[in-house]
């Protein structure tokens, strides 16, 4: 029976009471339990709609999360298939490198220089298999060494790239945004500059400066439109509700 149903005879007896005056005891007792009898049923009435408001706004906040979390999940997948293109653009990077076959150095070629070249390349290769495997501790202390060693290696702008890679893995974000600073101001004409200009922004907000955060993702959305990087940024500042 519904609260509606029930409370109309309580209604009616009111009604009846009202009209004809309370002629006895008995009737004004009724009264008093048909009225009890009606806030009874408001009050139920009134949890089930409170219960029913709960679980809408339960059914929106688990919604918006959903979606939250899919966004999350698609911006995560565009990184890893950025991070998968750069490696591979380093290999290729490596196979170009490589003399062709047929073809002898020059004479006048210093052996010296040739073997530092090589040396550069071995270094480099090695700490970014140790990234590809997924040792990162192992793979910053390479990038650091190769860092300190050749500091004029044209790989430069790359090995500063996968170690801030390596310390964001890590989670350790002040250091890989350290690596990534470095890109930006000291190889502005590198392909890793705008890569290096995103992982910056994340790592601002994984280390919970909100405010710059978004002023980075901005920067790169209002001055890089087009670029992958610009729309990654964009859907993190979605995902801020921004």
């Amino acid at each position: 029976m519904s609260a509606r149903t029930m409370m109309l005879p309580a209604l009616t007896t009111l009604a009846a009471v009202l009209t004809v005056g309370c002629g006895s005891e008995d009737q004004l007792r009724r009264v008093e339990q048909e009225v009890g009898d009606l806030k009874v049923e408001v009050f139920k009435l009134r949890q089930v709609v409170e219960e029913g408001n709960k679980k809408a706004q339960a059914d929106q906040q688990a919604a918006a999360e959903a979606r939250g979390q899919d966004r999350r999940f698609q911006a995560d997948l565009q990184e890893s298939l950025r991070q998968v293109q750069e490696t591979t653009r380093v290999m290729n990077n490596r196979l170009t490198s490589l003399p062709k076959a047929g073809t002898r150095p020059s004479i006048d070629a210093q052996p010296a220089v040739a073997a530092a070249a090589a040396e550069d390349e071995r270094a480099f290769n090695a700490a970014v298999l140790d990234y590809n495997r997924g040792n990162y501790p192992l793979a910053s202390e390479g990038l650091d060494h190769f860092l300190t060693t050749y500091p004029q290696s044209p790989k430069r702008p790359d090995a500063l790239f996968f170690l801030g890679l390596c310390h964001y893995n890590l989670r350790a974000f002040d250091k890989a945004q350290l690596a990534f600073d470095r890109i930006i101001k000291e190889h502005a004409a590198s392909p890793q500059f705008l890569p290096a200009k995103l992982k910056r922004a994340q790592c601002l907000l994984k280390l919970g400066l909100k405010p710059a955060a978004v002023k980075a993702f901005r920067e790169l959305v209002d001055g890089f439109s087009g670029s992958a990087e610009a729309r990654t940024a964009q859907q993190e500042l979605s995902d801020l509700g921004l």
